[in-house]
C-alpha cells in the first residue's frame, strides 16, 4: 500500500513540475526563473522516486509509528524558538533529534549540526543581514 501512494505521489508531482516548467518557458527571464529553479529539479527528483520505488522489492509491512510523535517534535521545535531564538534554536533542535528520534551517532550529529546551522548562519545573518529576535529566556535573563 505504501508504495502505490508513494508511486502516485511522485507521479503527480512529476506532473506538476513538468507543467510548471512548460508553462514557464514562455516567460520572461525574471518572471519563468523561479518555477524552473524549483520545477527542473523537482521534476529530476520525481523521476528519481519513481525508477527507485519500481525497482525496490516489496518490503514487509512495519508496525504503524505513534502519530503524536511528529506533532510533538514540532511543538518542542516551536517552544525553542519561542524560548531560544531561530538561530539557537535550529541547532539545539536538530542536536537532539538527530541523537533521541533518528538514532545517529554523537560525530554524525555534531558535524551535520554544526554544518547546517553554519549553512543558515552563513545564508540568514551574513548574507542576508536578517535580524532574528533573541529568545524570552534571553529576555527574562536580560542577555537579549
Amino acid at each position: 500500500m505504501a508504495r502505490k501512494a508513494s508511486l502516485a505521489l511522485a507521479v503527480l508531482i512529476l506532473l506538476a513540475a513538468g507543467y510548471a516548467v512548460f508553462a514557464a518557458k514562455g516567460w520572461q527571464w525574471k518572471a519563468a526563473l523561479f518555477p524552473l529553479a524549483i520545477g527542473i529539479p523537482l521534476f529530476c527528483l520525481a523521476a528519481i522516486e519513481i525508477a527507485w520505488t519500481l525497482a525496490a522489492k516489496e518490503a514487509p509491512e512495519e508496525p504503524a509509528p505513534n502519530p503524536a510523535l511528529p506533532w510533538a517534535w514540532m511543538i518542542a521545535f516551536l517552544a525553542l524558538i519561542v524560548l531560544l531564538g531561530f538561530p539557537i534554536a535550529v541547532a539545539v533542535f536538530m542536536l537532539v533529534y538527530l541523537k533521541a528520534q533518528a538514532k545517529e551517532g554523537w560525530l554524525f550529529s555534531i558535524v551535520l549540526t554544526a554544518a547546517v546551522w553554519g549553512a543558515f548562519y552563513g545564508l540568514f545573518d551574513m548574507m542576508l543581514h536578517l535580524p532574528f529576535p533573541a529568545g524570552w529566556l534571553f529576555e527574562w535573563l536580560g542577555l537579549a
